[in-house]
């Protein structure tokens, strides 16, 4: 059997017949930039994060950077402004920061929650300190009331990054109305994916999303008036209408997911293997399926050459990086084992049965 960790293809044949009619209306329309179709599906999905406002970007890194710069533009953060960020996170998240020339200040996180450590976000707070940027990795929700009582009290402004967490949610709310704003990549492989890159923002405050919608638009208040020094990045009108269409379907979309994790949960068995400890309901959307082993690298050529293909979320947490090489002399011990360790299982809505049982088998059988 050859199981391959995620097939765009497949993912894209699921609505196949909906996409090339959207796709085909905006052809025929004769407009491809900022648009009908743009401002349909901001709507639609502010309506369905629950927030006032969607501001539709090139982007996920963009829909990070433009937000703590429009922040800027706002007076609400300055240059050399501290800003809590995970450990264990893709780099998008703290280059969005180094971008704004803000200065990032990485927590570790829990081994077996995966959340930030409270204790050390508590102690890393100074005068400097001015927002949190709260990372939902994996598609797991990690807001608290303990988090939003700490932003509170400390006047902090709380930034969701909420790239990998589409549908996700925290009681009867979904992940990106959360905190003061939230930041969405709609990468082709995430839960929900354009056919090709594409962001937004959302945020029930008015003057940030006209901030970022100006920035985002080389700056204009009015054609040809620069209010700001912009960009350009804008989402177009054909990705717009691929993420209307499959919006429709996210929900049922993650419900599967969630079927194939709770397989996982319930019949892997291997004692080398470590999962991550379990959500409530709907608050895990698994766009990636975590384990975690010593043994990781034999693990991912064991099941490769059973057939199964699996990838590493992700080898080098960003204070190890090259272009970080300030912050390598940084001990982050969970964020730097998680590393060590992370391997990414297959799940995806398309999967199989057969599929999901023949990965539970192989993982079980790796001693």
């Amino acid at each position: 059997m050859n199981i391959p960790y995620l097939e765009l293809k497949k993912v894209t044949a699921l609505h196949t017949d909906e996409i090339q009619r959207a796709v085909a209306e905006v052809v025929g329309s004769g407009w491809y930039l900022q648009g009908q179709a743009v401002q349909q599906f901001e709507q639609h999905y502010a309506d369905y994060i629950g927030t006032r406002f969607c501001v539709g970007v090139a982007n996920g890194l963009d829909a990070l950077t433009l937000t703590l710069r429009a922040y800027m533009e706002m007076g609400k953060l300055s240059e050399g402004d501290e800003i809590l960020v995970p450990a264990n996170t893709f780099i998008a998240t703290v280059l969005a920061i180094t971008e704004n020339r803000l200065k990032p200040v990485f927590i570790d996180v829990d081994a077996q929650t995966l959340d930030l450590n409270l204790e050390a976000l508590q102690q890393a707070i100074t005068p400097r300190t001015k927002a949190l940027l709260l990372v939902h990795l994996y598609g797991r929700c990690t807001y608290n009331e303990s988090i939003q009582t700490l932003c509170d009290s400390n006047h902090l402004l709380l930034i969701e990054d909420n790239a990998q967490a589409h549908g996700c949610r925290y009681g009867t709310r979904r992940t990106g109305s959360l905190g003061h704003a939230a930041c969405h990549s709609f990468y082709p492989g995430k839960n929900l994916g354009a056919l090709g890159d594409a962001g937004a923002v959302t945020t029930d405050d008015e003057a940030l999303a006209q901030t970022i919608r100006s920035i985002a638009n080389y700056g204009f208040s009015e054609k040809y008036i620069a209010q700001h020094k912009g960009r350009n990045s804008r989402l177009d009108e054909v990705q717009a209408a691929v993420l209307d269409v499959k919006l429709k379907y996210l929900d049922e979309e993650n419900r599967r997911r969630m079927d194939i994790a709770r397989t996982y949960y319930n019949k892997i068995k291997n004692d080398a293997v470590r999962l991550p400890v379990p959500m409530g309901e709907g608050s895990n959307v698994y766009h990636i399926f975590p384990v975690f082993t010593s043994c990781r690298d034999d693990l991912q050529a064991f099941l490769l050459n059973k057939g199964i293909h699996t990838l590493i979320h992700y080898p080098v947490p960003p204070h190890q990086q090259t272009c970080y090489q300030e912050y390598n002399h940084l001990s982050l011990p969970v964020a730097e084992q998680l590393a060590r360790e992370e391997l990414s299982l297959p799940l995806n809505p398309t999967m199989t049965h057969e599929e999901v049982a023949y990965v539970v088998d192989m993982v079980n059988c790796k001693s």
